[in-house]
């Protein structure tokens, strides 16, 4: 990093700010969890704690002084909080010095025209935001194996605010692939093929619609059950909606949101196209984990993955568009290895959580993302609307094979868990 000796200054306010960043993300873990716990300088302390000083909310060294409280929550509460806030802040700078001075992302051989420094800023400014909500996420869901929507419907929201905002925040793919000078193009649903004109009409307003209402439907908590027939299913629906004290939130979101969408419709040009495939991403990647969840309760007769998985995988979406949350679905069974592994050599526990592994392979693709692109993954979208397919029937074939699977779980123990 040669940068740091020729820009000491920005290098200081970036793990600063990192380490600031930390210090909210350690503030959601405990606080937005399930259960949560009276741990940091940001909540009360518990009756028999010491009081608390105005110097516990500095970041990383607020935590050596908190220390003091380990009868109240245990030998060492303070370790990871600290570990966090510091590799926040460390992160920050690395991921400016490899996404901005080295322009990791986008190290593609050959002859490339780069993104310029603005594009590249915006991408920083996407990737660390995503990084920090997944870093909440991340760690909830290893304490309880939830992951709260606190997080997921606010960066669900947040990446979409993104691509109107800054729509080079989304990333950059190649669009040809045999002879340099290989051209960066920002990513839209349609990438590496051009994008469809006819959605620029009211089919593509009325798509961009179906994907946030139904995001918006599917956050609220639901019954759905065919007990009693179709008719009382539909009953039941409606009524648990109505029930639910979310719903008039997520009604006024859902009014808000498409008028916000109507806008920038009709104001066209790049916001348009850079919304609409961030609110595809949205829809695809919930959509895909949640496919995956009912096929999996089918065929196994159990729950098979939390519904936190999928406001994540919608979260993530958002950020960085279809293509890219397929490439990560397929990415996070490496991720799962790695982090199963490293689980029980160092707990013992055998109860794994799928949200880290999405958080994971995120992450590795969004740092290798233009090679990956440029090598493989452009190629395979070239295929266009043959890739859904393909999607409709993988996911045919693991239900046929969860199937199999779950009758030789019960011929061989005699029992269907």
């Amino acid at each position: 990093m040669d940068w740091l000796t020729t820009a000491p200054l920005l290098a200081m306010g970036l793990f600063c700010l990192g380490s600031l960043v930390g210090g909210q993300v350690n503030r959601g873990i405990y606080r937005l969890a399930w259960f949560p716990r009276a741990i940091g300088p940001w909540s009360q302390p518990a009756a028999e704690a010491p009081a608390r000083r105005w110097f516990d909310r500095l970041p990383i060294v607020g935590w050596l002084g908190l220390s003091r409280e380990a009868e109240v929550h245990g030998r060492g509460f303070w370790i990871r909080p600290l570990l966090i806030e510091v590799a926040m802040g460390l992160g920050y700078v690395a991921l400016y010095w490899y996404e901005v001075e080295q322009i990791g992302v986008y190290s593609i051989p050959g002859v490339l025209i780069a993104p310029g420094a603005a594009t590249l800023k915006a991408q920083l400014l996407a990737h660390l935001v995503l990084v920090s909500l997944m870093m909440v996420a991340t760690f909830i869901d290893f304490d309880e194996q939830t992951i709260p929507d606190a997080i997921t419907i606010s960066g669900g929201l947040a990446g979409l605010l993104l691509a109107v905002v800054l729509p080079a925040s989304l990333p950059h793919v190649t669009t040809t692939f045999d002879m340099p000078p290989f051209a960066l193009e920002r990513l839209t649903i349609a990438s590496p093929l051009a994008w469809p004109e006819w959605l620029d009409g009211w089919q593509g307003l009325a798509l961009a619609l179906a994907c946030f209402w139904g995001w918006c439907l599917a956050v609220i908590p639901w019954t759905w059950t065919t007990r009693r027939g179709w008719f009382k299913a539909y009953q039941f629906f409606f009524a648990s909606i109505r029930r639910q004290a979310v719903s008039k939130w997520m009604g006024f979101l859902a009014a808000a949101g498409g008028l916000g969408i109507a806008t920038v419709w009709s104001l066209g040009t790049v916001r348009w196209e850079a919304l609409f495939t961030s609110l595809v991403g949205m829809a695809f990647g919930g959509g895909l984990i949640w496919a995956v969840r009912i096929i999996g309760r089918q065929a196994l007769g159990q729950e098979a993955m939390g519904f936190g998985d999928v406001t994540l995988m919608s979260m993530i979406g958002a950020f960085t568009g279809w293509q890219a949350t397929l490439a990560i679905f397929f990415l996070a069974p490496v991720a799962a290895l790695i982090i199963s592994v490293s689980q029980w050599l160092l707990t013992r526990r055998r109860d794994i959580a799928f949200g880290p592994y999405l958080c994971l392979a995120t992450l590795y693709l969004l740092l290798r993302w233009g090679r990956m692109w440029h090598e493989s993954l452009g190629r395979l979208f070239a295929m266009g609307w043959l890739i859904p397919a393909m999607v409709v029937f993988c996911l045919i074939m693991m239900w046929a094979m969860l199937i199999i699977l779950r009758f030789i779980r019960i011929a061989v123990s005699g029992v269907d868990e």
